[in-house]
């Protein structure tokens, strides 16, 4: 058997794999990328190809990015930002760019003659008049530049801007900042004036499969039920015009019988049969293709699809998480350069210059609960007190005050404490402060009880006696709560001075001293967020969210209380007689919570 030598893979002279008789030896790859039209057109009309465009491209810009500098001069990049119209331009060049393989934003001094340079350097406040979106369709690519030392090798020496009027306009490419579609593979760049692929041309197969499917089981639908009649002798005698015409009047009246009856009424000799269609297996065929058009675009199902996770103890999350990672890969490794291109225009628009220490950040797209921002704010915060040492039970690591400095930044930068450096930079750094250097120490060690026959001297202060302890604050607008609860339904509600939000439940006892206090007197929990209505038990509960309360009942467990659940919920208790109220038909309430200071109080045997 004489195998070819372009054949690559397996070969078995006795089964005839890889032989002349395996038909996979005749597959060859072959690519053929959609016209312009073919592009707008499934665009236009499919929703898959739609939103295989879109999504990402919306993703990508839905958080936009932040930008870490002081405040006034963050304001005016905002403005300048608003007044260009610069997230809405960037998106569009993105789905420009998927849709057709590459998009570029242009931008305008406002001078007649865009074929010269425009040296971003000499751009000066409101130096920037407008910026214009144009796809690669009507930014035609000129010649080439063909030395490879130059920083520009193999990208168009000049841009001809195509008009509906016939003719065009040149542009520099100084002034063009060019967004690609698909990458290519090198040696085919020049063939396509350095644009890539649209993200169609490689999904194009599957997502015409799906939508024929799709369009397979609508036609079948029409076929659902089909009655099929026998009538002796109709070949030969349909010929005939007169029974013709009484063949469709009978059976004409039949149709209408049968709707008024619910009966067929036929002559004894006729035949009456009904077919249906069995259509049990093709949602999962539908199922299938979809998912596949899903892996295809490399969109999530959930996100594609808007559909519910499947299988038990499926939330997406993962996916969703792994897919929002990559969005955020792209954006580093594809967004980011033509950005920072156009900011060198629009932020010297706004400030007449580009400060040296100014840098964006694109924000997460991921967004995580108040509980798992408080686990981290508390993990950085014992790394904190690690590095500086423990007054004594370890060495400090670091200088406080480098260690002060990194924290700022990595609180400020990671969104945790924000204006943080403003605030520094108003009351001065820890360097800057006259505080002796042990109390500073004290201030980050956590506080030890005393070894055995230690603070005896009567110079010395004792710890308080351990006790057990219960920590709350009283709603302070509780008369709002309480008239949103009687319109709800909610029976026999708590009163208005009742009302109140635990924060620790000690049974076990402990120096309340080390407790400490909260930063806050008076706590607003800001209107809306996460609500939900809830049972514990006999009691309906009004649940939010906090971070306060949160990190506050961790400090307080971490001190050495006590708690008799797994986790920490803040709740406001409304009820203990709404036994016969659905509260899936109750609307949370979503006004502002305001609390007061903390009370503490020591647990009672009957409580």
């Amino acid at each position: 058997m004489q195998i070819s030598d372009t054949f690559r893979g397996l070969v078995n002279a006795m089964s005839g794999l890889g032989g002349e008789r395996d038909k996979a030896v005749a597959g060859t790859w072959a690519f053929q990328p959609l016209e312009r039209q073919q592009l707008e057109s499934a665009y236009r009309s499919n929703w898959m190809a739609r939103k295989a465009v879109d999504i990402p491209a919306f993703d990508m810009m839905r958080e936009g990015w932040a930008w870490q500098a002081d405040e006034a001069v963050v304001g005016q990049i905002e403005n300048e930002e608003k007044r260009l119209g610069v997230r809405r331009h960037v998106l569009r060049a993105i789905k420009l760019a998927r849709l057709y393989g590459g998009a570029a934003i242009i931008v305008s001094d406002g001078s007649h003659n865009h074929s010269l340079p425009l040296n971003v350097e000499r751009i000066g406040q409101r130096g920037v008049s407008f910026i214009k979106v144009l796809d690669r369709y009507h930014l035609l690519s000129g010649d080439l530049n063909t030395d490879p030392l130059s920083p520009n090798y193999l990208e168009p020496n000049y841009y001809d801007v195509a008009s509906t009027a016939g003719g065009s306009t040149r542009v520099h490419p100084s002034r063009v900042i060019r967004f690609i579609g698909v990458d290519l593979p090198t040696e085919l760049e020049t063939l396509t004036d350095r644009w890539g692929d649209s993200i169609l041309d490689a999904v194009e197969t599957a997502i015409r499969d799906a939508t024929s499917g799709q369009q397979g089981i609508a036609a079948l639908i029409q076929e659902a039920k089909v009655d099929v009649f026998r009538i002796d002798g109709f070949m030969q005698r349909i010929q005939d015009a007169r029974y013709k015409q009484a063949v469709q009047d009978r059976f004409g009246l039949v149709s209408r019988m049968k709707s008024l009856v619910n009966a067929v009424v036929l002559d004894k000799n006729d035949e009456y049969e009904q077919k249906t269609v069995n259509f049990s297996a093709l949602p999962d065929v539908q199922r299938l293709q979809l998912q596949i058009v899903s892996g295809a675009v490399d969109i999530p199902a959930t996100r594609f699809l808007s559909q519910a996770p499947q299988g038990m103890n499926a939330t997406g999350e993962g996916d969703e998480r792994n897919y929002y990672q990559r969005i955020g890969a792209d954006q580093e490794l594809t967004l980011r350069d033509p950005l920072e291109r156009l900011f060198g225009f629009t932020v010297r628009s706004a400030l007449g210059t580009y400060p040296d220490d100014l840098w964006f950040r694109f924000r997460p797209l991921w967004q995580m609960s108040d509980k798992e921002r408080a686990e981290i704010f508390k993990t950085k915060a014992d790394a904190a007190r690690t590095l500086a040492g423990t007054g004594g039970m370890s060495p400090e690591i670091l200088p406080i005050e480098a260690l002060s400095d990194a924290m700022v930044n990595t609180l400020e930068e990671d969104g945790t404490l924000i204006g943080l450096a403003d605030a520094i930079d108003e009351y001065g750094k820890l360097s800057e402060q006259e505080d002796d250097p042990a109390e500073i120490q004290a201030a980050m060690t956590p506080q030890l009880p005393p070894a055995a026959g230690e603070g005896d001297d009567d110079e010395a202060v004792a710890d308080a006696a351990p006790r057990a302890l219960y920590v709350s604050r009283k709603v302070l607008n509780g008369d709002a709560i309480v008239s949103w609860a009687k319109s709800q339904g909610l029976g026999s509600v708590l009163p208005a001075a009742d009302l109140h939000v635990t924060i620790a439940f000690s049974r076990a006892a402990l120096d309340w001293m080390k407790v400490g206090e909260s930063w806050n007197g008076e706590l607003k929990i800001a209107a809306g967020g996460p609500r939900m209505m809830e049972r514990f038990g006999d009691a309906v509960v009004l649940l939010f969210a906090s971070s306060e309360l949160s990190w506050r009942h961790e400090a307080i467990r971490a001190a050495g209380a006590s708690w008799d659940h797994p986790e920490y919920q803040p709740h406001i208790t409304i009820s203990y007689a709404a036994d016969g109220v659905d509260l899936s038909n109750v609307e949370p309430y979503r006004g502002e919570i305001v609390l007061g200071p903390e009370i503490f109080a020591e647990v009672e045997d009957d409580w």
